[in-house]
């Protein structure tokens, strides 16, 4: 299980929810302590105090110290049992150190927890044992040595679940009053962020951006109103590299003609046929550079067509030209694409394998939403992490594939483009026999 949640919304509650426990905590640390500190106080403070006081009345011979409730008494003897279990030490050095510092020297300090009830025994029993359970009494005894033990009672308030209570309703409150907020204000922000990161997912130059309305803080509205200027400026840059490519390609067609022309006035036929190759080259590199310009702008309709003559057509091409291309038979398949522009990348990938494998085997793999076109050949393949690699343009991979065979790296490039242009995908991976195997794979 992620205990650390993904969402901005998430990871705001988190963190709040854990401060604000360590704080209560603290706060709850701090709370008990102050109240130990004042239990203690009440304990030992007016019994030191009723002490002094009737000290300073004996040596005045005032009055002697009368048995009444709440006051200290004079006896002979220690009332506290040795048997006695809860006592209380921290009181009786509390006790010692304020007799201490108003002068006042005694021996021996005893403590004995006593039940409330004891001492109230005239009120209701209900009301007694609701006594017992939120408040105790404390026996402190103190021994004055050669004249007896001066017994005082003090008020001794239990631990009880009060405290607790009322400071699990406190963190309540504060996390309602706290989170509440925080978490609304989060999805406020989280909201458009998602539908800023769906639309750059959606990218595309050739389409204007999704709709997406400048909404929540002013910070997230400029980064909203900067993506948008953002999206216009990248569209209008990869146009005016599609332009500039385009404009190339149409100004070298025309002393490429002119070349044609005069290669028919070279005397010496070896030559002449060298040049003509040459120029042909140039002029199919022109033809992939402006096909790729033009990927995003097509201007071929989309149409149904049976894709399995589409591809027996292809190969057949090949066939003419005395290429090694098989086809295993497929039934019908009707199917919609553009079929100048499939024909084109199936007929690049044809091409890859005759040159690098010297021959191909072409076959086609039906599905009822995907339909995928299969060119397999026994080349030497490529290397595993440069399987994407090829499909830069003007990329070639010289360690496995012969460089003499021409082409100048853009016959991947412009098949998967026209690929992705349909909504499908080009893939590339090596046969376990050996060899190559491109999948054109196309939606329905």
């Amino acid at each position: 299980m992620r205990l650390w949640p993904r969402s901005l919304a998430g990871q705001l509650a988190l963190v709040s929810a854990v401060a604000l426990f360590v704080g209560q905590a603290i706060n709850f640390g701090l709370i008990l302590r102050e109240r130990a500190a004042s239990r203690l106080a009440q304990a030992s403070r007016p019994v030191a105090i009723r002490v002094a006081d009737l000290l300073e009345r004996e040596a005045a011979g005032v009055s002697p110290a009368r048995a009444v409730r709440g006051r200290v008494r004079r006896l002979a003897t220690n009332p506290i049992p040795a048997e006695a279990t809860e006592r209380r030490p921290e009181v009786a050095d509390e006790v010692r150190r304020q007799l201490a510092e108003l002068g006042i020297a005694v021996g021996r300090i005893d403590t004995q927890l006593l039940p409330a009830s004891e001492l109230v025994q005239r009120r209701p029993r209900a009301l007694r044992r609701w006594r017992d359970r939120i408040m105790a009494r404390l026996r402190i005894a103190i021994e004055q040595p050669g004249r007896g033990w001066l017994v005082g009672v003090a008020p001794w308030p239990r631990p009880g679940p009060r405290v607790l209570g009322m400071l699990l309703v406190q963190t309540l409150v504060i996390y309602l009053l706290t989170l509440l907020p925080l978490l609304w204000i989060a999805r406020r922000l989280s909201r458009p962020l998602r539908e800023l990161t769906r639309a750059a997912g959606q990218f595309h130059p050739l389409r204007p951006p999704l709709p997406l309305p400048a909404q929540g803080p002013e910070d997230l509205r400029q980064l909203i109103a900067a993506f948008h200027a953002l999206w216009a400026r990248v569209a209008a840059m990869l146009s005016e590299k599609d332009r500039m490519l385009g404009a190339i390609g149409h100004d070298l067609r025309t002393p490429l003609a002119a070349l044609r022309v005069r290669i028919e006035s070279v005397e010496d036929e070896q030559d002449r046929t060298r040049m003509a190759e040459t120029v042909m080259e140039m002029s199919r590199t022109l033809d992939d550079i402006l096909s790729l310009a033009r990927l995003g702008h097509s201007s071929e309709p989309m149409g149904e067509v049976d894709l399995a003559a589409l591809v027996d057509a292809v190969v057949e091409d090949f066939r003419d030209l005395g290429d090694a291309v098989s086809f295993t038979p497929s039934d019908r398949l009707p199917w919609r694409v553009r079929p100048a522009a499939i024909r084109r990348a199936l007929r690049n990938l044809i091409e890859n394998a005759i040159k690098y494998g010297g021959s191909a085997d072409v076959r086609l793999e039906a599905g009822p939403d995907r339909a995928c076109v299969v060119v397999a050949d026994e080349g030497p393949g490529i290397a595993p992490e440069l399987l994407e690699t090829v499909f830069d343009p003007f990329t070639r991979i010289e360690q496995s594939r012969n460089r003499d065979t021409g082409g100048i790296g853009l016959g991947l490039a412009l098949a998967r483009g026209l690929a992705r242009e349909a909504g499908g995908e080009v893939t590339l991976a090596n046969r376990p026999t050996g060899g190559l195997e491109a999948r054109l794979t196309l939606p329905r």
